[in-house]
């Protein structure tokens, strides 16, 4: 017997014995769940599930409330575990079902071990607001929603879940999520939106394309796995009913976890499952989500080849040097005007439908862009308030202890539009600016010098690029800075 073949069948056995029956607070199958798993539920059963060298329980951190955010490390490989997967779920406290599959998975794993691949170091964060998932409400403790506080970090939960994103660095990581299947203006119509399970990629200009490609490419290749699961599937979209409303791909902007995630070299995705939230008991078919859920996690770990296919790409893109420019203006659109198909439910029969439609958008569009800088410059005046959030984010930074020199490029912003964006299918907060010719000047001590040669460059853009459409100066505390007619805090260095 080769040695490969002997270590491969020690670390069976060894995880074998682990194996057997684990008290859970759900059914054997969790295609009959009908109950979402509660903060104390799953605490008691991670206690009674964690396994020595093979699943392990961490606190990475307290909510606003104080209740323990954690996470599940699967392992039974060793250092021979190279693949990094990193699920997490619940950033909302009322959408249940990936926090519900995470659980089933890791007791499945912890009955059966063979089905964790020894090249993969799994990593789950099952429920990411407790407090939230506590009063069954969308926001955390302090009322933010922290699937938009991935720029500030300013929320304990979303500064946990990057920690550990950045000390583990996933090759894949996965944002779960639900979305509402009786909107008003899809039930003027009598109509529901047809999947109960969907999936998107990470999709922000800065991700090289190659990664967002693969991206894409294991989007579509779970469609037949979810067909013969019973499971309607499509690819995650946004928008209001057809003919006459847009329908798109999630946003483009950074402020998410799908894509800060996908700017760290992961290949990175968002999960939604499709909820009834108006039926007389919208968890009567929790059961099929979870199973929809479990099938694209499976799917996502993918076989020994496709593994080291995208371990590959995620550390290619990770050296990739940074772009000549940068993409600060972008939207969905449907370029030629094609026409498609967008399927849809009909409430009195349950029937499928297919309806036409030119407003799909599907193509991402590029209007505007500048030159790459080699380094940004914060103004002292306002240093204090950027330094909580460069740590947070784990940004490499210096303080300047003596006046510099430097070739500085000023941005002054010219207005802020508050309105949202029927035209652009936008947010709110837009950051409009013009670009000073750039000079030499003095930058004085106290100045935060932000270079880009570190390790996390594509994320200091995403969150300090003063030309970005969407940034920091549409949020309290860095909106004081912005004034229109005056430079922004942030400068370009080259």
């Amino acid at each position: 017997m080769r040695g490969a073949q002997v270590v491969s069948l020690l670390l069976l056995v060894a995880t074998a014995a682990f194996a057997g029956p684990v008290p859970a607070p759900f059914p054997a199958d969790h295609r009959s769940m009908r109950k979402t798993v509660s903060y104390g539920e799953m605490a008691t059963f991670l206690e009674a599930v964690a396994r020595p060298g093979f699943i392990t329980v961490t606190e990475e951190g307290r909510s606003t409330e104080g209740r323990k955010i954690l996470l599940v490390h699967l392992n039974r490989g060793g250092t021979r575990a190279r693949f990094r997967v990193l699920y997490y779920a619940q950033q909302h406290g009322d959408e249940v079902a990936g926090k519900d599959a995470q659980l089933t998975l890791i007791r499945d794993i912890a009955e059966h071990p063979e089905w964790l691949p020894l090249d993969v170091d799994l990593y789950l964060m099952p429920m990411l607001n407790p407090d939230g998932a506590e009063a069954h409400r969308r926001l955390n403790g302090a009322g933010a929603d922290l699937n938009r506080d991935h720029l500030l970090l300013a929320q304990p939960e979303t500064r946990a879940l990057h920690r550990v994103a950045r000390r583990i660095r996933p090759h894949v990581a996965v944002d779960s999520h639900e979305f509402g299947r009786d909107g008003e203006a899809y039930r003027a119509k009598g109509w529901a939106p047809w999947p109960i399970i969907t999936m998107d990629a990470c999709n922000h200009p800065l991700i090289p394309d190659y990664l967002r490609a693969a991206a894409l490419e294991a989007v579509a290749t779970a469609a037949p796995l979810q067909a013969r699961a019973g499971h309607t599937y499509q690819r995650y979209s946004v928008g209001g009913p057809p003919p006459d409303e847009e329908i798109r791909p999630s946003t483009p902007e950074v402020d998410d976890g799908r894509n800060s995630l996908g700017t760290l070299g992961a290949l990175s995705f968002i999960i939604e499952a499709g909820v009834h939230h108006e039926a007389k008991d919208p968890d009567a078919d929790l059961g099929e989500r979870v199973d929809g859920y479990r099938i694209l996690y499976r799917h996502l770990l993918g076989d020994s080849a496709w593994r080291d296919r995208i371990r590959k790409l995620a550390e290619r893109a990770r050296r990739e040097p940074l772009p000549p420019f940068i993409a600060t203006n972008a939207f969905w659109a449907n370029l030629g005007g094609r026409a498609s198909t967008v399927r849809v439910q009909e409430l009195a029969t349950g029937r499928m439908l297919e309806v036409p439609t030119a407003l799909a958008m599907t193509d991402l569009v590029v209007k505007g862009s500048v030159p790459t800088p080699r380094a940004y410059a914060i103004d002292a005046a306002a240093a204090a308030r950027f330094i909580p959030v460069l740590e947070a984010q784990g940004l490499a930074f210096e303080t300047l202890t003596a006046p510099r020199k430097a070739l500085v490029e000023r941005v002054g912003l010219l207005r802020i539009e508050e309105p949202y964006d029927e035209l652009y299918q936008r947010y709110k907060d837009r950051q409009i600016v013009a670009r000073r010719p750039p000079g030499q000047v003095e930058l004085p001590a106290g100045t935060l010098l932000v270079s880009l040669d570190q390790a996390l460059a594509r994320r200091a853009i995403q969150v300090l690029e003063p030309c970005l459409l969407y940034g920091l100066y549409g949020y309290p505390g860095f909106r004081e800075l912005a004034k229109p007619g005056a430079d922004l805090p942030v400068s370009r260095l080259f």
